[in-house]
């Protein structure tokens, strides 16, 4: 069913509340922007599994990188503009500039950057609009999420802490009481 990149591109084009939701964070004009992890993964799991209504996402992670204003309150005024366009919406916007710094790592060095370093592979994806255009980053790649596999990034195995958060995150998350047939993979000798 989906195969490749860009099956996964005409799935998101053929819903049109992502591509309202998609189009709304255009209008940021935001550099390097991104709507990224479980915007992107929950809708390709929910497919996979079948499902006739869309799970609910805690919120719409848009992220951009802009290393000259790394500013909290600008995030903040970002997520009140996107609030007044589409108020349903539980967005979340974050500078990659800066969330090294909250997250305790070196310095991105781009918005694809950061999101190779997500804890899960099948969350590290993101969409956005490149000339009217829908284009998907997945710089860990799409297998483990169109394979229903949850692996940490290879960012994720560098450290014992880093593994600790990954392993914490699924115990947190439960994402399999929501998405059954998907494949936990845990990190052995953490």
């Amino acid at each position: 069913m989906l195969k490749n990149k860009e099956d996964i591109v005409k799935l998101i084009q053929s819903d049109e509340k992502m591509m309202e939701i998609i189009r709304a964070a255009s209008t940021l004009n935001l550099p390097d922007w991104w709507i990224c992890a479980g915007f992107v993964r929950s809708k390709i799991w929910d497919i996979l599994h079948g499902f006739k209504e869309k799970t609910q996402t805690p919120d719409v992670d848009v992220i951009y990188f802009d290393h000259i204003n790394i500013d909290e309150n600008v995030e903040k005024d970002l997520e009140n503009k996107l609030i007044s366009i589409m108020p349903q919406i539980p967005w979340s916007v974050k500078n990659q500039a800066r969330m090294h710094i909250i997250n305790n790592l070196p310095p991105y060095t781009s918005s694809e950057d950061a999101i190779s370093k997500f804890p899960e592979t099948a969350t590290a994806l993101g969409v956005r609009l490149e000339k009217g255009n829908l284009v998907l980053t997945a710089p860990c790649g799409i297998e483990d999420v169109i394979n229903l596999e949850l692996k940490p990034t290879p960012f994720f195995i560098e450290t014992k802490e880093l593994a600790a958060t990954y392993e914490e995150r699924i115990l947190r998350k439960n994402w399999k009481a929501i998405w059954h047939k998907i494949k936990v993979n845990h990190i052995v000798n953490n």
